[in-house]
């Protein structure tokens, strides 16, 4: 076995490391693939806005000449410097059931980290700070939704064999069709509204939707700061996020919940189009994104990722009317399911309010930590 770090200027080295977790779970109907355009931006060095302050490299186990394990692992200085620590985090983690494969990885990780004296590891957590983190431990009958990690059975059982420990857990839930919330709740809502200065912010153009990005994201930075993972983000990283997420946006779907001229809350709803990339292999090009813009008309599934409500208003009633404007949401498309995307475990308040809604909690995702 050989462990190989990337040169990523080399086209074909970046498409054994893109390719490899096509063919890793092929025959897995629950792995839903991510856009492929998505993975090659973030081995850019000279475009992708993290290297502008920070460093990653990608590294690959090779069998045979065939690829049994992949990792990439990354210094996000922003994060260090913000929260005053010397970490170093790892991310597209694949790799076949064999717990030699997976330690020499992340022994290659480590060494990695520590020549720049990076003593803690974690992950995985990707480039952005809206990369979904953490590896499936529950759930695992289920498919993915998405842009939510998936992996097999084994994975848990090898960082546990490799000396990894517990960081902290995510939950994701989901709504079906027909769960609703009872009437008083709509009375009171508008009660809300009318005493305390609430109003709900709708789309009608991804053009419109756009133009709140840099407001949305200046609140976000904000408020989220005990979020585990948080770190400011900058003007280049905001248009990164505000790119993916309208790639998959449907206005509609998405609303603010606004006190007054401020932003009290979000309810962001997304097509979920994960159907359409695993049949285009994540490649929209040079066909497959017809078969998308055919899937955001016809998914009967949605993805609720960005459900809450800024910690100055909680308490106010204006979890009352988030969680009225997602059920309205939901009643207002033709969709079956909704999954509702990773809350912290600690996040007790959020758990919460989704509860109810009837969420039904059926995933975990754990994020793991090792010494360097």
């Amino acid at each position: 076995m050989n462990i190989r770090m990337l040169d990523t200027t080399n086209r074909r080295d970046v498409r054994r490391f893109v390719d490899f977790p096509f063919n890793l779970y092929a025959d897995c109907p629950q792995w839903m693939p991510p856009l492929v355009s998505s993975i090659t931006a973030t081995m850019d060095r000279r475009r992708y806005p993290f290297y502008q302050h920070s460093d990653a490299d990608f590294f690959v186990a090779e069998e045979g000449g065939d690829v049994v394990g992949r990792i990439t692992v990354l210094e996000n200085r922003r994060y260090n410097d913000y929260n005053q620590r010397k970490a170093a985090f790892f991310y597209h983690f694949d790799v076949i059931d064999d717990v030699e494969v997976a330690r020499a990885l992340f022994d290659a990780a480590t060494d990695w980290a520590a020549r720049r004296g990076l003593t803690m590891l974690y992950g995985p957590k990707g480039f952005l700070r809206a990369d979904a983190p953490g590896i499936l431990i529950e759930g695992f009958e289920y498919r993915a939704a998405l842009s939510m990690p998936y992996n097999y059975a084994y994975y848990p059982r090898l960082m546990e064999a490799i000396g990894f420990e517990k960081e902290i857990d995510y939950l994701s839930g989901y709504v079906q069709r027909g769960q609703d919330l009872d009437e008083r709740f709509y009375a009171l809502a508008e009660k809300i509204k009318e005493r305390r200065g609430f109003w709900v912010k709708t789309f009608k153009s991804k053009r419109e939707l756009r133009a709140w990005v840099p407001k949305i994201q200046e609140v976000n930075n904000k408020a989220f700061t005990a979020v585990w993972g948080y770190y400011p983000i900058d003007d280049a990283e905001v248009q990164m996020i505000a790119r993916q997420m309208l790639s998959v946006a449907d206005p509609r779907l998405m609303k603010i919940v606004m006190k007054g001229d401020d932003i009290a809350g979000f309810a962001f709803v997304f097509p979920d189009i994960s159907d359409a990339l695993k049949k285009t292999r994540g490649r929209l090009w040079p066909f497959g994104w017809i078969r998308v813009l055919l899937e955001f008309k016809r998914t009967r599934r949605l993805s609720g990722n960005g459900i809450g409500l800024l910690p100055e208003y909680q308490g106010m009633g204006g979890s009352t009317l988030l969680y009225v404007e997602f059920a309205k949401t939901l009643k207002a498309s033709k969709a079956n399911h909704c999954d509702l995307a990773q809350a912290m475990e600690t996040n007790i308040k959020s758990l919460g309010d989704m509860n109810a809604i009837g969420a039904r909690w059926y995933k975990r995702h754990r994020v793991y930590r090792r010494a360097v």
